[in-house]
């Protein structure tokens, strides 16, 4: 089964596929929000061309575990999303996800606004790579 994972920004969403076999992750792509909701369809068109069949979304929990307003947003846009894709949406534990991302680019020695351009997608393949091994540990 193949799963898109989502690093919803409000100026842009990463995003990440797994491997058909829902084992590896490949970050994918970094889409910029647009006012008109562009950014919806081509969510749409990547999972209709992949033939996804379920979407993880990263939760933006507070660090003592509750939801602030941004994760009541990402709550929103995510069940909106379902609506339009017609596809499962689960919503994973983001935290840390986007700090753990720099780090990694940092150590590639990926710098300035090359790294602006993919931390999204590569804290989008770390929330899908932590949903895929909780479910297959």
């Amino acid at each position: 089964m193949r799963l898109l994972g989502i690093d919803y920004g409000m100026k842009r969403i990463g995003i990440a596929l797994s491997d058909p076999d829902g084992v590896m992750t490949h970050p994918l792509e970094t889409i910029v929000v647009r006012p008109d909701g562009a950014h919806i369809e081509a969510i749409r068109k990547i999972a209709d061309a992949y033939q996804v069949e379920k979407v993880v979304v990263g939760l933006p929990y507070n660090m003592n575990g509750t939801l602030g307003t941004s994760g009541d947003e990402v709550l929103r846009w995510g069940r909106h999303l379902e609506e339009v894709l017609g596809l499962p949406v689960v919503f994973w534990d983001e935290r840390l996800t986007t700090s753990e991302a720099h780090d990694f680019l940092l150590g590639l020695k990926v710098k300035g606004k090359k790294r602006k351009t993919i931390v999204d997608k590569i804290a989008a393949s770390i929330i899908l790579k932590a949903y895929l091994d909780s479910e297959n540990p």
